[in-house]
């Protein structure tokens, strides 16, 4: 059975912008996260990136055309942009992988998600669309520019609130409706403007425009004609510019499987590139295939990773909505007083390779030596754990690791500070002894969706690279009394020594998708 090894790493993280300062703040056991100010003030933290695309550009000039930087930087939204900071960052470990990567050709994979996608690219660009077309609806639906609409008004008002079918009109409705009333009522009739119908028409004729001849001139020509006639028909109609010319296509640079994409283009890697999903047990699961895939002989290396967003209005709001999230403006930390988790963005990146074929070219593994990952589904629940998936994973990671339960000596928890936790350990009990030193590293950094696991992978290897585990936020004192009585050797707020023996880390999902990762010492 072929070996696995690390033979690179990039973080973007809170406080965090690359892996050297994420491996220094590790050595505190503050939190590092801050107050969230996407509602204006409000009680929330969250843990914000630290980043600076800026730090890559002689990295990318060096490689590529001068315009290829500012091309990334206007195009790419944050997400992209933090997975490529990670992934050149990789590269820094090792000097020379770079370009082995890309002699691999169709044996060098890449395999890097998201969890959340590019919320922020999103939501600007839904409310750039939601206002054009309000002001579309509102311009079309003007009794000026509507005359079925100006026949409608010359009823009489009790014949008009009679019709059943017609919106009501906004200066009926309570004030703290009228908005809404106004989007419904313009948009009605903007349906059902003769008016509107004609620009249609007129804007069909101009869109119906075919190249004849050579086509590369009479392409160029019949995009200048179309622009020329529209701009025309704009002027003669004194019309706001149509919504649909009003979303920009970066909508579609920067889907999930873009991160991944990007790093493909930008590293020259030509093998199988995409972006698997699995919410916050992504990681995992892209470690999970990246060990099959060199196990199988199907690849040599693989780039794999997950980047989330910055905390955003969107998912702010959500995890609060879904009752997961504390909002008392304090640190929630796992396994104290269970009020919530944090929302937190950033990315994560490995190169993962054939261990025998990397260290023969001279490459030196880092951290850990991942063995094994399981993965299952509860089958059971949108958000709640159940005892049987998680059970299911780990049991799956021993079996394929070839280890016994006795042989794990420190564990890193999922830990959300919620209810949950308190499953977690309870489930872990049932199959680790008690002299297991449990780390839960959440208050430190918050909740990325698929990069939280991945940081909280790291930290452990890390941890085991120098010989110690990094301290948490997480007091003796505050330990919840009810988790207390279940297990009591955990890492608190002093770093302690790394004890021999096989680690283990747990990632839950939303929707129940477990992911266990088996690692052994190098």
């Amino acid at each position: 059975m072929r070996r696995v090894g690390i033979f690179g790493w990039g973080i973007v993280a809170p406080r965090s912008p690359n892996i050297e300062a994420f491996e220094r703040n590790l050595e505190s056991a503050e939190s590092w996260l801050s107050p969230f100010e996407g509602f204006g003030p409000s009680n929330f933290l969250v843990g914000t990136p630290d980043f600076r695309f800026s730090d890559y550009k002689g990295w990318i000039d060096e490689r590529f055309p001068p315009n290829r930087y500012s091309q990334l930087e206007k195009k790419m939204g944050l997400p992209t942009l933090y997975a490529v900071g990670a992934f050149i960052q990789s590269l820094s470990q090792n000097p020379g992988i770079e370009q082995v990567l890309i002699d691999l050709g169709l044996d060098a994979h890449v395999y890097v998600g998201t969890g959340l996608g590019d919320l922020p690219t999103i939501y600007d660009l839904s409310i750039e669309l939601y206002r054009a077309q309000r002001r579309w609806d509102r311009f079309w639906a003007h009794p000026e520019r509507n005359s079925a609409l100006r026949e409608w008004l010359q009823k009489p008002k009790e014949e008009r609130e009679a019709d059943p079918s017609v919106p009501p009109e906004p200066s009926t409705v309570a004030e703290h409706e009228r908005d809404r009333a106004e989007e419904v009522f313009w948009h009605y009739w903007a349906g059902r403007s003769p008016e509107l119908a004609q620009y249609l028409a007129e804007l069909r004729e101009i869109e119906s425009l075919s190249v004849e001849g050579d086509v590369e001139s009479a392409k160029l020509a019949v995009i200048k004609e179309k622009c020329v006639r529209t701009a025309k028909l704009q002027k003669k109609w004194n019309a706001p510019e149509p919504p649909w010319t009003q979303v920009s296509p970066n909508l579609l640079w920067n889907i999930h499987n873009t991160p991944a994409s990007q790093i493909s283009m930008l590293g020259r890697i030509t093998g199988m590139t995409f972006a698997p999903v699995a919410a916050c047990s992504s990681f995992g699961y892209a470690l999970r295939l990246a060990i099959d895939a060199i196990q199988l002989g199907r690849a040599k290396a693989v780039v794999v990773g997950m980047t989330d967003p910055p905390p955003h209005p969107l998912s702010v709001g959500a995890f609060y909505n879904a009752r997961v999230l504390s909002a008392d403006g304090q640190v929630s930390k796992p396994l104290t007083g269970l009020r919530g988790t944090h929302v937190a963005g950033g990315a994560v990146v490995w190169i993962v390779g054939d261990l025998e074929f990397m260290t023969k070219k001279g490459f030196k593994p880092l951290g850990m030596e991942p063995v094994a990952v399981g993965v299952s589904a509860d089958a059971d629940h949108i958000i709640t754990p159940s005892r049987e998936g998680p059970l299911a994973s780990i049991r799956q990671a021993l079996g394929l690791a070839g280890a016994k339960p006795e042989e794990i000596a420190t564990w890193d928890l999922h830990a959300t500070a919620t209810p949950g936790d308190y499953t977690e350990v309870e489930t872990l009990r049932q199959i680790l002894p008690g002299s297991v030193l449990v780390t839960a590293r959440k208050g430190t950094f918050g909740h990325g969706m698929s990069a939280g696991g991945g940081w909280e992978l790291t930290a452990q290897y890390l941890g085991y690279a120098k010989g110690k585990l990094a301290p948490t936020p997480l007091s003796r004192e505050e330990l919840n009394a009810e988790i207390s009585r279940l297990h009591t050797n955990f890492v608190f707020d002093l770093a302690c020594k790394a004890p021999e023996g096989l680690a283990g880390k747990l990632s839950m999902g939303i929707g129940g998708i477990n992911a266990c990762v088996i690692s052994r010492p190098l």
